[in-house]
């Protein structure tokens, strides 16, 4: 049995098996938009590693990454990058001390620099499809 998370009002509830692919913080501007927020935790898993257990969700977009949310609450529980099998979790969601960062993506996109001793990629690093270019922060 995997890792049980719920949504703020508890009425959806999703497991997470198996190990996760990265933990990031992505700055792109849809996580930026959809979240309110500078920067979102992710917790990325291969798509069958999320299943949702209980509750009812709805799907939306803002710009073009579909995202997953309560549809009670309205608590984003992970999103589907196009052109990535993976969902991303929010990772807030996740118990405390689970997630544990390895790098920054799309800091083309940051809003302010963040300095914390982990690779800041101006996209995505090498390890998920993309070029390794990185922001000098």
């Amino acid at each position: 049995m995997g890792t049980k998370i719920k949504c703020l009002c508890g009425d959806v509830e999703l497991e997470l098996s198996g190990e996760p692919m990265a933990h990031v913080y992505c700055h792109c501007a849809d996580c930026q938009k959809a979240h309110s927020a500078a920067f979102v935790k992710v917790a990325m898993y291969p798509t069958d590693g999320v299943k949702i257990t209980k509750g009812k969700t709805v799907s939306w977009s803002v710009l073009r990454t579909p995202r997953v949310t309560c549809a009670r609450c309205g608590t984003r529980l992970y999103q589907e990058p196009p052109g990535f099998p993976v969902k991303g979790v929010n990772a807030y969601l996740m118990p405390d001390g689970m997630f544990k960062p390895v790098w920054h993506q799309q800091c083309q996109h940051a809003v302010a620099p963040i300095v914390d001793g982990l690779p800041h990629f101006k996209g995505y690093p090498a390890a998920i499809g993309g070029s390794d270019d990185k922001v000098a922060w």
